[in-house]
């Protein structure tokens, strides 16, 4: 198969699966049979960006957690306020008695909507998202122009967001999302954080997001070049897991684009 060829059949397989990302249903069917599945990378790849935001007495959320380990590993790093929610009735039930088991007792596990957080105003002290929002745009068109639908759904989990962060907290996003499409949502004027990110991965770059509010500053609104990545066919080792899926549709719209 050559490279046309494949690059065709990871789109199909792309499209084929995108499409259930949307759907509740295919989430609690996967989480009864699945234990475990790390999107973005396992801890020790980012281990040492939470460790330089996140302090061992920090009240952490993280949205999505699905079957990830995340708030384990975070754990044994001395963060231990940590709470949980997904929308998976079967991935909350499933977190919940691993980490009991565990004996991770202050590990707090809740079903809830990442675009409904049943959370008082200014909460929690830092929220991590890995994954969760590009969810949103597996579905979402050109990543230059996304659907509004789409768009809203991002802008209302950032909206909530924002609302149950304490005034100087810190959101954290890991995604493939690249600068030059996450910063004009993350810059909206609604928001007093300020945006910055790191990289992390040897070739193949996942972005890691620090948005720490109330240190917004003018140079906020200014727009971000695009950020080079290298094209996704040359790693072999990303095409053996579905974050490929995450790429696939701004590579191909880049693609595009050079012709």
């Amino acid at each position: 198969m050559d490279r046309d060829d494949r690059s065709r059949t990871e789109s199909q397989r792309a499209r084929a699966v995108e499409g259930e990302y949307v759907d509740p249903h295919y989430w609690d069917q996967r989480f009864a049979l699945e234990e475990h599945y790390e999107w973005m990378k396992d801890y020790s790849r980012f281990r040492h960006l939470i460790q330089q935001h996140v302090k061992p007495s920090s009240s952490v959320l993280e949205l999505g957690c699905g079957n990830s380990q995340l708030c384990e590993e975070m754990y044994k790093d001395g963060i231990t306020e940590i709470t949980c929610i997904d929308l998976s009735a079967v991935a909350v039930e499933k977190m919940q008695k691993r980490v009991l088991s565990r004996g991770y007792k202050e590990i707090k596990v809740l079903e809830a909507d990442v675009l409904d957080l049943p959370f008082d105003n200014e909460y929690f002290d830092v929220i991590i998202e890995k994954g969760t929002m590009d969810v949103f745009f597996v579905d979402s068109g050109d990543p230059w122009n996304p659907r509004p639908a789409n768009v809203n759904k991002v802008m209302t989990m950032l909206q909530g967001v924002h609302r149950v962060l304490k005034p100087d907290g810190i959101f954290i996003s890991i995604s493939f999302g690249q600068p030059h499409f996450r910063c004009r949502l993350f810059n909206a004027l609604e928001f007093t954080w300020s945006v910055e990110w790191n990289t992390f991965g040897d070739e193949f770059y996942y972005f890691f997001y620090i948005l720490k509010k109330g240190q917004r500053s003018s140079e906020s609104n200014v727009l971000v070049d695009r950020v080079d990545m290298p094209s996704i066919s040359t790693f072999h080792e990303e095409l053996e897991t579905e974050d490929y899926i995450f790429r696939i549709n701004v590579d191909e719209v880049e693609s595009q684009n050079r012709l």
